[in-house]
């Protein structure tokens, strides 16, 4: 019945009804235009997405109305069967990140529900934090091996970037705590615009990475902690089957303190279950196991606090003068495992208040892991959100080859 009145919409009858239409259609879709937007909308949501989507080739009437209404695709992404997409980080996507075009195209919900039912084919890995000829080398390593398993495409985004994006920003210092090493790595977007072929495209937009500012490096790191917590541990004769066992304590029971010295003389003695091994009790070794983030000499290592390697950052990114607005340095995202330690944050920005001058310090914020060890994951999440993906983010085996030979006849 529903697509006969859609069909009489656009099909002229006899020539006393066609006249009788003239004088009474105002959006030309026949009939059907006596019903009120709202019943009109529920008729269309319980077509579903892909029938409303082909009522868009009928005519331009349905396909204005179709794709300006807003609330019938909000509605679609809200009862998607899957349930994979969140609306709040599709919209972050294509509001804040950079789309990879060199103009900005306004894109429709509907486009956007098209464009996410597709399921585009790609794989986001972690652009590491080495040197530039080891990351070059384990690059091209991780590509060849996936496209050996057939995958369609592949996009390599560096681990801070997509803990950025993660905490809902765009520019910033993160502090990734690694499993080795800590690095303190300011990003922030940058569109270069080149010519190729008379056309103007995205050279690189992925978040840059500002290496020739300061990329700081700690050599403290997730490992460094535990070994740490497992010193303390033998020492007060508690036994252990494994390292595993000593992680997972400092998971569940260790903290970063506000105060060190006033965490000292408090009773912070805690009791933790580990299955198949017991309970553990620990106390001063809860907080002294993160406290070597600040003083490493604790541990036995001549290297700088965590909080003196962001203050060295934020003041090379400020004497470089890199963007109009001088406070985009002056937010500080926490990535890694580590991370997670309860108090770091709070820590981190008392320790650059003191440490730095008034100037660097006013509107300093520090944000936590926003999904705990699954930051970089929700980053790249925010990323395959967008409607551009893959497009020019991944790079497909063919252009790999083509990159490969490129590089071969240019050396």
């Amino acid at each position: 019945m529903l697509l006969r009145k859609v069909w009489e919409s656009i099909v002229p009858g006899n020539s006393s009804s066609n006249r009788n239409s003239a004088t009474r259609v105002t959006t030309g879709i026949g009939s059907l235009d006596v019903l009120p937007e709202d019943v009109l909308g529920i008729i269309l949501r319980k077509l579903g997405p892909e029938d409303a989507g082909k009522l868009c080739v009928v005519c331009r009437s349905w396909r204005r109305i179709v794709i300006s209404d807003n609330r019938l695709w909000i509605n679609f992404f809200q009862t998607n069967p899957n349930n994979l997409w969140d609306l709040d980080s599709i919209f972050f996507s294509e509001t804040h990140l950079p789309r990879q075009l060199s103009v900005s195209v306004p894109v429709s919900l509907m486009h956007l529900y098209g464009q996410r039912a597709k399921v585009p084919g790609a794989v986001i890995v972690d652009d590491t934090e080495s040197a530039k000829a080891s990351r070059r080398q384990l690059k091209g390593a991780i590509y060849s091996a996936l496209f050996d398993m057939n995958v369609p495409s592949v996009c390599a985004i560096n681990q801070a970037t997509l803990a950025l994006y993660a905490a809902r920003r765009t520019s910033g210092i993160v502090v990734n705590i690694g499993f080795h090493q800590t690095s303190v790595v300011p990003s922030i977007i940058c569109c270069l615009l080149m010519l190729h072929h008379a056309c103007a495209i995205a050279h690189f937009l992925h978040g840059k990475i500002m290496r020739k500012v300061g990329v700081e490096v700690v050599g403290m790191g997730a490992l460094k902690l535990t070994g740490f917590l497992r010193e303390q541990m033998q020492q007060q004769n508690i036994y252990f089957k494994s390292l595993y066992t000593v992680r997972e304590l400092k998971e569940n029971l260790c903290y970063v303190a506000l105060d060190y010295e006033a965490e000292l003389s408090k009773d912070t003695l805690r009791s933790y279950k580990v299955p198949r091994e017991g309970v553990f009790a620990l106390s001063k070794e809860r907080f002294q196991t993160g406290e070597i983030l600040f003083q490493p000499r604790l541990a036995g290592v001549r290297a700088m606090g965590l909080h003196q390697a962001v203050a060295l950052c934020m003041e090379h990114c400020h004497a470089a003068e890199l963007m109009g607005d001088d406070n985009w340095f002056k937010t500080v995202v926490l990535c890694g495992g580590t991370a997670c330690l309860p108090g770091l944050a709070e820590r981190l920005k008392k320790e650059l208040h003191e440490l730095l001058p008034l100037y660097l310090t006013n509107g300093i914020n520090v944000i936590p892991p926003p999904h705990g060890v699954d930051s970089a994951w929700h980053g790249a999440r925010l990323i395959s959100n967008l409607s551009t993906f893959p497009g020019a983010w991944c790079m497909t085996k063919r252009q790999l080859k083509y990159k490969y030979r490129r590089n071969r006849l240019g050396s």
